[in-house]
């Protein structure tokens, strides 16, 4: 019997054993559902909405007197409009000092729906204002090259609503080197002062250009996920309308968001006017910011490339130099693709549009369409991509294949206007993303 109790009684110590064991788990378990940022429940940070950090050039600075002889924002509040994508109960937000020449020194952050959800408006609706923390705190210094992400915030956005972020730098930034987001197509509002929660900014100046904020994230379901379109001044929105949000990404998004197939899906503009896939341009060529843009984005599933027409416009007009850039353009579309395969994300290539006509691109030796035919030719055929969007059948005209279609042309024979912008969002396949 002594034997037998003791069997017992040992079996009864490990059974608690694991009984305790297992209640520290569940109550850890319990604990980490409650701390900000876990992926419990199936959820997981999804970007829904992003903008392509850039270096500013000295005309996009912050005009006057907000840039001073060495630095910029000095005392200053800005208050800047972004158009999310898809949902969430909780959110927060990115500040990239990516190309920075000193220490980003943020004061403080404000969310809050702007006045009638409109874009580009200086005003907040009353009684919408959260204070934005950093670990904690109100204040937050972002080191050279680097990028902050805020804490969690209870805050709830509804697919495609406008929100509003409002920033106080007290010192400013000790530099004239700063990054932003010049092709907003969307108005901000500088003002002097710590106004960070206040419902009305009257007296601030108007800019249409981004400053630091480079991303929101929200906390959604699995099955939520986005789509990056790296592209340039085509995707940028170039010709679509300053406050209209109509650029092509922006008509895809609403067009998506008709059906519950594809309701899920947030779409990201990593796109700037004047990029380039292979040199440096207006911001790091495609495959120096692919890891940034694309493949270190939260939740990305999807890459869409739209780019290519810099990098042959800006070649020498002969037949060897646009041969070599068509060539060469193949070649780093391969190498996108093998790199955002190796992270698990489809890649789907469109078609370059025609230029004929623009005084710039074109070339009277027609070598410039050429290159443009072979890369398309390689798209359509090589077989690389997922799947292809045939950007180029959308808005070419039938009478000219090599000028754009009068009714999506800008005027300038590179660029679209918003109705251009609506054909190439219902050129896209929804099935590509269900």
């Amino acid at each position: 019997m002594g034997r037998r109790t003791s069997i017992l009684n040992v079996a009864g110590i490990v059974a608690l054993t694991v009984a305790l064991v297992a209640g520290l788990f569940l109550l850890g378990s319990q604990r980490d559902g409650h701390r900000p940022g876990y992926r419990g429940g199936g959820e997981h940070w999804v970007n829904t909405w992003v903008s392509m950090p850039q270096l500013t050039e000295p005309h996009n600075m912050p005009p006057a007197p907000f840039t001073g002889t060495d630095g910029v924002l000095d005392d200053s509040t800005l208050r800047q409009t972004v158009r999310v994508t898809v949902g969430g109960d909780r959110m927060r937000l990115r500040f990239s000092n990516a190309f920075g020449g000193a220490e980003l020194p943020i004061t403080a952050v404000s969310v809050a729906l702007p006045a009638a959800g409109r874009a580009g408006v200086s005003a907040i609706e009353p009684g919408t204002s959260r204070t934005v923390t950093f670990s904690g705190k109100r204040s937050f210094v972002v080191p050279v090259g680097a990028q902050v992400v805020s804490d969690p915030l209870g805050f709830r956005l509804r697919p495609g609503t406008n929100l509003t972020v409002t920033t106080y730098l007290a010192d400013g930034q000790d530099s004239l080197d700063v990054t932003s987001h010049p092709g907003s197509r969307t108005t901000s509002h500088l003002i002097t002062g710590n106004r960070v929660d206040d419902a009305e900014l009257p007296g601030a100046t108007p800019t249409d250009h981004w400053y630091f904020l480079s991303g929101v994230e929200v906390l959604a379901d699995r099955r939520t996920a986005g789509v990056v379109m790296l592209g340039d001044s085509l995707t940028d929105g170039r010709g679509s309308t300053t406050n209209g949000n109509d650029r092509w990404p922006d008509q895809l998004f609403d067009r998506l968001q008709g059906h519950h197939r594809t309701d899920h899906v947030a779409v990201l503009n990593q796109a700037a006017g004047g990029n380039r896939v292979l040199r440096d341009g207006l911001g790091p060529n495609a495959l120096a910011r692919l890891d940034r843009d694309v493949l270190a984005q939260s939740g990305v599933r999807w890459l869409l490339v739209f780019e290519g027409v810099n990098d042959i416009g800006t070649a020498e007009p002969t037949e060897a130099a646009r041969k070599q850039v068509a060539d060469d353009l193949i070649a780093a579309f391969d190498q996108i693709v093998v790199r955002a395969h190796a992270k698990g994300i489809r890649v789907y290539g469109a078609t370059l549009l025609p230029f004929g006509g623009n005084t710039a691109y074109d070339d009277p030796g027609g070598h410039g369409e050429t290159a443009r035919q072979a890369v398309n030719h390689w798209i359509r055929h090589s077989g690389r991509f997922d799947a292809v969007v045939d950007f180029d059948a959308a808005v070419r005209d039938p009478a000219d294949p090599t000028r754009l279609l009068p009714a999506a042309d800008d005027g300038d024979h590179l660029h679209l206007n918003p109705t251009g912008y609506r054909m190439l969002a219902d050129a896209v396949p929804a099935h590509l993303f269900r």
